[in-house]
Parts: C-alpha cells; sequence; structure tokens
C-alpha cells in the first residue's frame, strides 16, 4: 500500500469522526471511558484486562492468548475508549479479577500443560524481551525497580514473559516463567462516601514451581504459597522451568493501599518510565 495511500484512509478516518461528533446532538453530550474518574465501593468488582505482547526489541505486537497463559470461558473486545481503537491496542477480557479495599492471596488463576509448541513460543518471546500489558481502570500495570543507590524510582510499563538463567547444578541457561502476580492497587479515599478512586496499578511477578497434594478446580491448596499470607520468595522455592510436558499453575495476590495521589495525577507514574521504553 503506497504512502499517498495510506494518508488518504486516515484522512478519511478523521473526518468521519469529526462528522460524528459534530451530528450528535449537544444534550446528549460525548464521553469516553476512562477519561472521567469512576468511583469504585468497597467490595464492587475490579476487572483486570489484557493488552498486547510488546517488545522493544523486535516492534511486532501478539495478542496476549497467543501464549498460553489463563483464558476465560469466554473472550471478548474490552476496548474502552475510541483512542485505544485507533492505537491498534486489543484490549480483551482476562481471569484476573478483584473486589475494591479486599485483600486477596495465593489465588489460583488456572493450570496449563505446555506442549512444544507453546513451550517454544514462550520461550522465543523471553528471547525478543516481550512484555505483558495489563490494564486496571484504563491504567496500564507497572513495574517498580528500587535502587539501593538512593536514585528515583523507576517503572516500566508490563513486565516481562519471564527470564533466562543458569542456577547450581546446571549446565546451561534455561528458560523460567513469571507465573505468580502480586499485584499492588493503589486507591485515594472520599471520605465523605467512602467510594475510592483508582490511582495507581502495579505488579512484582515471580516465578514458582507450584505444588499441591490434589487438583480441585474449585479450591486447590498449594504448598507453595498460603491463603493470608503474601507471597514471597523463600529458601526452598523453586522457579518455574518452561519445558514441553511441563505443567505450569498460575496463581496471583493482590493488595491495597491507601494514597494521596489524586486522579487527574494518576498518570504521573509514567513519566518516570525507562527511556526505552517510551513512544
Amino acid at each position: 500500500m503506497g504512502e499517498k495511500m495510506v494518508v488518504l484512509m486516515i484522512r478519511t478516518l478523521c473526518t468521519m469522526v469529526m462528522l460524528v461528533l459534530i451530528k450528535m446532538p449537544p444534550a446528549n453530550g460525548f464521553y469516553l471511558p476512562g477519561v472521567a474518574p469512576r468511583d469504585f465501593q468497597k467490595g464492587e468488582t475490579l476487572e483486570v484486562k489484557v493488552n498486547k505482547l510488546t517488545s522493544t526489541k523486535t516492534q511486532l505486537p501478539y495478542d496476549y492468548y497467543f501464549l498460553s497463559y489463563c483464558k476465560p470461558p469466554k473472550i471478548r473486545n474490552s476496548a474502552e475508549n475510541l483512542g485505544e481503537v485507533l492505537r491498534g491496542d486489543r484490549i480483551e477480557n482476562s481471569v484476573y479479577s478483584f473486589h475494591m479495599r479486599e485483600q486477596k492471596s495465593c489465588k489460583v488463576a488456572c493450570r496449563v500443560k505446555l506442549d512444544s509448541v507453546s513451550a517454544k513460543n514462550f520461550k522465543e518471546k523471553i528471547d525478543d524481551d516481550y512484555r505483558v500489558n495489563l490494564i486496571l481502570d484504563n491504567l496500564p500495570v507497572a513495574v517498580l525497580w528500587q535502587s539501593r543507590d538512593e536514585k528515583p524510582a523507576v517503572y516500566e510499563h508490563g513486565f516481562r514473559v519471564g527470564f533466562k538463567a543458569k542456577f547450581s547444578g546446571m549446565k546451561d541457561q534455561r528458560y523460567f516463567i513469571f507465573n505468580h502476580l502480586n499485584f499492588k492497587v493503589k486507591y485515594h479515599q472520599d471520605p465523605d462516601t467512602d467510594t475510592a478512586l483508582v490511582v495507581g496499578f502495579e505488579v512484582t511477578p515471580l516465578s514458582i514451581k507450584h505444588k499441591y497434594m490434589t487438583w480441585d478446580d474449585n479450591n486447590t491448596q498449594l504448598t507453595t504459597c498460603k491463603h493470608g499470607t503474601e507471597t514471597v520468595l523463600q529458601p526452598g522455592i523453586v522457579p518455574q522451568e518452561i519445558e514441553s510436558d511441563t505443567e505450569i499453575v498460575f496463581t496471583y495476590d493482590v493488595s491495597f493501599e491507601s494514597s494521596d495521589i489524586k486522579w487527574a495525577s494518576r498518570w504521573d507514574t509514567y513519566l518516570l518510565m525507562n527511556d526505552d521504553q517510551i513512544h
């Protein structure tokens, strides 16, 4: 497709959008979800959405469910506003669900058995530095890196699919997946109504080879993490390796933290991101 044709298509699309906005009755107004603040009651459901897998190394995006991650019963498009559509984002629903200001730990999302193809896909995406992008209330998830030399904290957009490492007893580097997610939701509470606004969405990814006695689709009890206790890496915890015919259990925690950040300033966090992640 020629450059002139692309320019013409863009101009045509912009013209169509403007005509729709102009013809809308003033009384009806025009609202883009995610642009206006949304108040959440305590216990109200918060749905996490998934976006494309991205890499600053290849610049070639992939659909989140291209990899063998946990899938909801029915995958549906969940774009929230016009900007996401025009950017070409592929936003869909996920298995991750929270309740406002209610802590949750050692929550099992699903278990997946990798075949040779799915294992190969995970390894290739790790080699190409792909990152997983999740969204909560229109905020992309970020990973906080706090240096030990008193430098300002740095945020990364999304988290890596996994990593390569060589541990004691290994001859070569192997591939490991981040299959446990420690989510932190920051909220700004209204003292008058007791509602809260989401002003931050962070994650700490971990790799844990989960163990259990028996599998119960509704209530599996893992021996590698406990309900009511934040999941952290402890001595004896083995990372989850990626290999064909390997079973992977995906889990997550979620904690809530009160914040003085105002809703209008909640995007300031993303100004602290690494230069190579700014597009």
